[in-house]
């Protein structure tokens, strides 16, 4: 168990069936309009779970400088879903909101922006490569406000292959940006197949301990291993190296189908695949 188990807001079962409420919303959103990227958002709705609902500071009652609080930026921004769920979940918005996902004129796009206004989204991604550089910026402006908070994203592998995020890399290790913890959703697949058929990312361990990184692992579909992986990211803060997180996961984890197969990155269930996906996870929030 957690060596912090005393510090926690939720036990590890509260928070995985908070987690399995994310995964019924996933299924449903992206059913629901026949669009979306169900496969990495199923596979990190327990890194998201743990990170708005117990590890992130942060205020759901937004703004955009989100002074004295801990920032998220999602880099690989097709997996929106997930996203969206635990922000209204957290109290960012209503729950009800869910069902406009990638709506005409809704504020829950497919990929997330912010001419919408939805609170808790402070930069355009979907781009894929961006969001790195972005929070290096973001951080660097705390060090700057001499505020002690830390800055999270997260990244799918195959982003990585867009060379932006390589002086992104250089650029945090060089300049000692070490209130920064970025997490690797290191499920092996991308849109057209496996990354290693695609273009291997060879060992990413190695490539991020190389540019100067300090690299932890973790399996992204265990709540409580995520936990202390995250926890102990934080206490590598402030030392001089922006840390990695670098989290295994399954693409589609919690639906029997979906699971580890590039087919449902960005794919929709019919209603009988639905139906299916529902059946394997139990509601315990209430659905919208």
């Amino acid at each position: 168990m957690l060596t912090n188990a005393n510090l926690m807001k939720h036990t590890i079962k509260e928070l995985e069936d908070i987690a399995t409420q994310v995964r019924r919303d996933i299924v449903r959103m992206v059913h629901g309009c026949q669009s979306g990227h169900p496969g990495g958002s199923l596979g990190c709705a327990d890194f998201m779970t743990a990170l708005y609902f117990e590890v992130l500071t942060h205020n759901a009652d937004f703004n955009m400088d989100g002074t004295g609080e801990d920032l998220f930026f999602l880099s690989n921004g097709h997996i929106s879903p997930v996203w969206y769920s635990v922000l209204a979940r957290t109290g960012y918005f209503e729950v009800a909101e869910l069902a406009t996902f990638r709506k005409l004129g809704a504020r829950l796009q497919g990929h997330p922006t912010t001419h919408e206004h939805l609170p808790g989204v402070r930069i355009a991604s979907g781009s894929l490569g961006q969001g790195l550089s972005v929070a290096i910026g973001a951080a660097l402006a705390k060090k700057l406000n001499k505020e002690h908070t830390t800055i999270y994203t997260l990244h799918g592998d195959g982003e990585l292959q867009e060379g932006q995020n390589w002086e992104a890399i250089m650029f945090a290790s060089h300049n000692k940006v070490d209130n920064l913890i970025a997490s690797i959703d290191y499920n092996g697949q991308q849109i057209d197949g496996p990354t290693e058929k695609i273009l291997s990312l060879e060992s990413l361990q190695a490539k991020f301990e190389a540019f100067g990184w300090h690299v932890i692992t973790s399996d992204g579909n265990n709540m409580e291993d995520i936990l202390k992986a995250l926890h102990y990211a934080k206490s590598l803060t402030g030392k001089g190296k922006p840390i990695l997180n670098l989290m295994s996961t399954q693409m589609g984890f919690g639906v029997d189908y979906m699971v580890g197969s590039h087919k449902w990155h960005g794919t929709a269930p019919n209603d009988q695949q639905l139906e299916s996906a529902l059946n394997q996870l139990t509601s315990t929030l209430a659905d919208y």
